[in-house]
């Protein structure tokens, strides 16, 4: 019962916990777990499950909490997993219940995420059937009939579904058999079935072995023994009156109440009609403890204590016997339901809760999630829930009896630091019960109260001449926040009309004590002003200021003044007397002056009886024997006294020394060292104190002292023998941490002597250098359509610093690329310097951009430096090339028109393309797919040009489809394709040219062949001098080598066109049939013809774009034009081609014979704009570099002469190893660089 009760307000508890956070369906996690599993079984990954990173795990603080007594599972907060902690029994946990489950609930903060968990424990078949006793009992007439039932005792198995009992199993024997009813998911039972009559004069007593078999795999079995009493004839056995009864009793009847009276007939008479009726105890449950039964009347009467929560129904099985010799039984069964009565009260359960609540909580912030249970049914379990009395909290209802409690107004701890909260909750019975809990809940301080001055002014009074250190003040402040939040500092702040405060005063920070620094002189000062500032230790700190005036008070301060050569305040002066000095030897005269009013008052103190001192002069003489052996030294100290009231005095200290021969060492003496200096301690900082000592007299006495070696240190003499340690140079740390000064003290006797001490000083380091990259500009490559998150780089910067100044944070200085901020591209790990990428990368819209990186380091104050970081980004093959007008690559069939009477080589189309990568995945290659056998068309690779084969025969079909496939250079290629249907027609008349729609009258197409022809022979004349002036000029620059240039040959074609050729070139002007189109042909030797580049030029004057010419050395300009003449002007230049990209030519040759550079070009140009279009070399038609576009302005007057008029836009073409650029002039002339 208590677990069920247990596992109900488990699931209450999930329950609350999930519809608190709205997400039902999405909150809960199944899984499953075999009982007795071992510990550490892992049954899933809940950073899986609930889609949380790893790594986030302890940050977020994962836990794990349910109602169990015991800890059945935990996770493992680094992979995750959870596991299995403690042993799980089923049958312990869930006793007689089909399906059992482990509820809890997996917690995570920041925000906060609740998920239900249910964990389905399956079951193990590791429980036998058992049976409650040993051996059953059974009394069997031997007149019953075959056929009869006998009830017989049901086996238990702790195990449930499959594994609980399913079937029975009877010894062989000849007069009993066994009826089995299974029981589905519960428990089958079985009855024994009369087979045959029994003769209990042949047998009285039968014994069998009933056997229980469970289903699991393997079954586990259990006995009983049954003892079968054959009795005597017994005619009449009792009858209930009815099968079934059912009766209904409150749970809170009392002993002895009656639930049903039982009645049960036999018609036998005497003892054999006389029934008694009993229990029938059937397996682990025995009607007896609950109920008790007359076995006289029938009565059925409440025994012990019923309660509707742990059991709301009863099923009793009783029997009725009667009392004859041979007593007959008969079987019946009562249903007793307990009525539910209002005998629980509501129960409070506090869970989650958040202890102690920041007083700055906003209103509605959860602090506790509250369940009420009830155990009653019906309206005796409903409840409602509020909180007593006038607390900033309220409830709030989530879901039926599930509530959060909240915030409901402003707290402050300084008023209020805790709150008992009192929830009653009641139910709706009749009495209502109702039941409390307090909750404490603590409210938690912020910095929310600046340290509070008791006074806005304080002013203090001070004696002049305290001593140093004095206790002054004693400033105090009050802070009614708490812990850290209170913890109050206290600093000076400013100063008082140009003087330092701070050389005056000291405050403890802790305390607020004030302390004098130096005695004061009222003579000096009389008064200052400074401030105090009170700062708590909260985040973020919050402080205040007092003002503090101090007034210094007037005392008799001036006393007699030593005057020269001799000095009071402890000073010794010194005096030499030799060691044969006799008794009123004059030995020194002291001279004393008082500010004050008065005479002085001279007297004299002196603890030896060798020297006396005359009260009004002053004048010190030797009063006895002077004994060197007795007394080296003789110190003897005299004050002068003024006659004022008080009196104030002065003393002064007289060292008296005896002259003698030099014995001993000097002996150097190092006080107040001041170990480490700091590295940026300036020139004459002192580091220590040195004293050189030595016991003998006069120049045996004198010493000096220096140090040895090459150290930033120098010795400062004080006075005499005292000496201080100075810095005199740079010190640097990160060259030199540690000096060891090594100081020489030597005499002035004879012969001298001297010592030596090393004094170790260390050099602190402070930030004096930045970080520094080893390069200026970095340059990294990231690959397009990289990965978000990937690494691009790791920037790395030293500091040759120590310790907190060496520790070096990296950040990404704000700017942009293409008007997007860097921020949004990239980002870096400030302590590792790893750059990520925050998206992926396009190389067609994105190829290279810049940014700044900035390391600084954790000095104070911080030093930082800058580095430049270019990012390229690197081109990937991720676009297809892509069919050009007038064709299309979407699937549709284009169609072009051929003669029948065409030659080999006959022009059908070209196929365009473009492809918006670049390099390698740029480069465009053309292949045909054409029918098997057909072999009448062939394209260029590079072009894209479809011409014929051969000529056609009646053979051959009248439409030939054709499939063009344009691919690209990448790794993997990418490629399209476009559909041709090439019609074959009977004759020329049939087909129709492309400007069909231009009207032209007979009478005019014969005088445009007679221009044309007047042009043609106009343009090759000047074509034909031209060249012959190029070649002169190229020859006389060979230094007159011009044998090894063949005679130049014009020759003149059927068709009217006209070459001109030389033995290393050939210049061929050719027209077509077509009016329309007109070509300009070049052959350049001793080149393969298989990478001949062709452009194209219609006649709107645009560029198509650069093909290759198969089977012939030549590379081919076609032009559109009408009436005129043809604009070209060939200007060659050899040069070796770059690899990288073309340029501009460092000579180029005009026509006229005269060789320019390049730069200097625009001297002999006219006007107008040259454009260097895309310049690209190959090498056996594949593209080896490419550099931007370039534009340069050149002008010629000859050349514009020469070409008056522009037919067209000619762009830069390729050879192997040789390259063209045609160019256009925007004044009307055009050029063709050859290098």
């Amino acid at each position: 019962m208590f677990a069920n009760s247990l596992r109900r307000n488990r699931g209450i508890l999930c329950s609350l916990l999930v519809l608190f956070f709205l997400d039902w369906s999405a909150a809960q996690i199944s899984y499953s777990v075999t009982e007795e599993a071992n510990k550490g079984t892992v049954i899933g990954n809940l950073a899986k499950d609930l889609n949380v990173n790893v790594n986030d795990l302890q940050s977020r603080n994962l836990n794990v909490v349910s109602g169990y007594s015991k800890k059945y599972f935990e996770t493992n907060i680094k992979t995750g997993d959870l596991y299995v902690h403690e042993r799980i029994d089923r049958e312990e946990l869930c006793p007689n219940s089909l399906k059992c489950t482990l509820n809890f609930e997996a917690i995570l903060n920041g925000p906060m995420v609740i998920r239900r968990i249910e964990v389905d424990v399956v079951d193990l078949n590791d429980n036998a059937p058992i049976f409650v006793e040993n051996s059953f009992l059974l009394n069997v007439y031997e007149s019953s009939p075959t056929g009869e039932h006998f009830l017989l005792p049901l086996a238990l198995d702790e195990d449930t579904g499959s594994n609980s009992v399913k079937t029975y199993k009877l010894s062989p024997n000849e007069y009993f058999s066994l009826d089995v009813q299974s029981g589905g998911e519960r428990s089958a039972s079985a009855e024994l079935v009369l087979l045959k009559a029994l003769d209990r004069e042949k047998e009285p007593d039968i014994k069998l072995t009933l056997t229980a078999v469970d289903g699991g795999k393997p079954p586990n079995t259990g006995t009983v023994q049954i003892h079968i009493n054959v009795l005597d004839v017994n005619d009449n056995t009792p009858s209930f009156s009815k099968t079934l009864y059912k009766a209904r009793v409150k749970e809170n009847a009392p002993p002895g109440s009656l639930v049903i009276q039982l009645n049960a007939t036999d018609l036998d008479e005497g003892d054999s009609g006389t029934v008694i009726y009993s229990f029938v105890k059937r397996a682990n449950f025995n009607p007896a403890h609950m109920f008790s039964l007359n076995p006289d009347s029938g009565e059925i009467a409440v025994k012990g204590g019923l309660d509707y929560e742990s059991q709301s129904a009863y099923e009793v099985h009783v029997q009725a016997t009667d009392k004859g010799a041979s007593p007959r039984r008969a079987n019946g069964k009562v249903l007793i339901e307990v009525v539910d009565v209002n005998d629980n009260a509501p129960e409070i359960v506090v869970t989650s809760l958040l202890n102690p609540v920041k007083e700055d909580a906003e209103s509605g912030s959860v602090v506790a999630l509250v369940t009420v249970t009830d155990k009653d049914g019906g309206k005796n379990g409903q409840t409602k829930c509020k909180v007593d009395g006038s607390v900033p909290f309220r409830l709030t209802s989530n879901y039926k009896n599930y509530y959060s409690l909240v915030v409901d107004g402003p707290l402050d701890r300084e008023r209020h630091a805790l709150y008992d909260i009192t929830i009653t909750a009641h139910d709706e019975g009749s009495p209502s019960l109702s039941s409390t809990k307090v909750i404490k809940v603590e409210v938690s301080d912020v910095n929310d109260n600046p340290p509070r001055f008791s006074e806005p002014v304080i002013n203090i009074y001070v004696k002049e001449n305290g001593e140093v250190g004095h206790h002054i003040y004693v400033i105090k402040a009050i802070d009614p926040d708490a812990n850290e939040n209170a913890k109050i500092t206290y600093s000076l702040d400013g100063n008082s009309r140009n003087i330092q405060v701070t050389s005056f005063i000291n405050i403890n920070s802790e305390t607020g004590e004030i302390t004098s620094l130096q005695s004061f002189d009222y003579e000096k000062l009389k008064t200052f002003q400074f401030k105090v500032q009170a700062t708590d230790s909260g985040v973020p700190p919050l402080s205040s200021n007092v003002t503090v005036n101090v007034f210094v008070l007037d005392e008799n301060d001036n006393s007699p003044s030593i005057l020269a050569p001799y000095s009071e305040h402890g000073s010794v002066n010194s005096e030499n007397i030799p060691y044969s000095a006799e008794a009123g030897y004059f030995v020194a005269k002291i001279r004393a002056v008082d500010p004050d009013s008065g005479y002085n008052a001279l007297g004299h103190f002196n603890p030896e009886t060798l020297f006396s001192i005359n009260p009004e002069t002053g004048e010190i003489n030797v009063k006895g024997k002077v004994d060197y052996e007795e007394n080296t030294a003789f110190d003897v100290r005299i004050q002068a006294r003024d006659k004022g009231t008080p009196s104030r005095s002065v003393h002064a200290k007289l060292l008296l020394e005896v002259i003698d021969v030099n014995d001993n060492i000097p002996e150097v003496l190092v006080t107040s060292l001041m170990s480490p200096v700091k590295e940026d301690a300036q020139e004459g900082t002192v580091v220590a104190l040195v004293t050189v000592i030595d016991k003998d007299g006069g120049k045996n006495g004198q010493t000096s002292a220096k140090i040895t070696g090459p150290v930033p240190f120098k010795l400062k003499l004080n006075y005499k023998n005292y000496y201080s340690l100075i810095v005199c140079g740079p010190l640097d740390r990160e060259r030199i941490s540690q000096y060891n000064v090594t100081i020489v003290a030597a005499d002035e006797g004879t012969p001298p002597l001297s010592s030596a001490i090393v004094i170790p000083i260390q050099v602190s380091d402070i930030n004096d250098n930045a970080p520094i990259f080893l390069e200026s500009v970095i340059n990294v490559y990231v690959k397009e359509n990289s990965a978000i998150g990937e690494i691009v780089f790791r920037i790395s910067a030293l500091d040759y610093d120590l310790e907190r100044n060496s520790k070096v944070t990296y950040s990404i200085l704000k700017g942009f690329s293409n008007s997007i901020p860097i921020t949004s591209i990239v980002n870096i790990n400030s302590d590792t310097g790893y750059i990520v990428a925050l998206q992926s990368f396009d190389y067609e819209k994105l190829k290279t951009f810049q940014f700044k990186v900035q390391a600084t380091d954790s000095g104070v104050p911080p030093l930082s430096s800058n580095v430049t970081v270019n990012v390229f980004v690197l081109d990937e093959n991720d676009n297809s090339p892509s069919i050009l007008a007038p064709y299309s690559e979407h699937g549709s069939v284009n169609s072009e028109n051929i003669p029948y009477s065409a030659e080999a080589g006959y022009f059908v189309a070209k196929i365009r393309a473009v492809d918006p990568d670049s390099g390698y995945n740029a480069l465009l290659s053309y292949h045909l797919s054409e029918p098997k056998g057909d072999n009448l068309f062939r394209i260029g690779t590079s072009s894209g040009e479809i011409r014929t084969k051969r000529r056609m025969s009646d053979n051959d079909l009248k439409s030939h489809p054709l499939l063009v496939l344009v691919c690209d250079n990448g790794e993997p290629s990418l490629s399209a394709t476009v559909s041709i249907e090439v019609v074959v027609l009977e004759s020329t008349a049939d087909m129709q040219t492309p400007f069909r729609h231009v009207p032209l009258k007979e009478d005019s197409f014969s005088d445009l062949n007679l221009y044309l022809l007047i042009a043609i022979v106009s343009v090759s004349v000047i074509f034909l001098l031209s060249l012959i002036s190029l070649v002169a000029v190229r020859c006389h620059r060979t230094d007159g080598s011009f044998s090894r240039y063949s005679a130049p040959m014009i020759t003149t074609h059927p068709d009217g066109s006209w070459s001109y050729s030389k033995a290393t070139q050939q210049y061929d002007v050719c027209f077509s049939s077509d009016t329309l189109k007109s070509d300009v042909v070049v052959f350049p030797a001793p080149f393969s013809p298989v990478d001949a580049e062709l452009i194209s030029i219609n006649g709107a004057d645009t560029f198509t774009r650069t093909q290759t010419l198969p089977n012939s050395e030549k590379v081919r300009a076609q032009g559109g034009g009408g009436a005129g003449t043809f604009p070209l002007c060939s200007l060659l230049h050899s040069q070796q081609q770059q690899q990288q990209g073309a340029s501009v030519p460092t000579e180029v040759s005009d026509p006229f014979g005269s060789a320019l550079p390049a730069d200097p070009l625009r001297q002999w140009v006219g006007a107008g704009a040259l454009r260097v279009n895309h310049i690209k070399s190959t090498e056996r038609g594949k593209g080896v570099g490419e550099r931007d576009e370039r534009e340069r302005l050149f002008g010629h007057a000859a050349i514009r002469h020469l070409l008056p008029k522009p037919m067209g836009v000619l762009k830069l073409f390729m050879l192997p190893r040789d390259i063209d650029i045609c160019l256009s002039f925007d004044d009307r002339s055009n050029a063709i660089f050859h290098y």
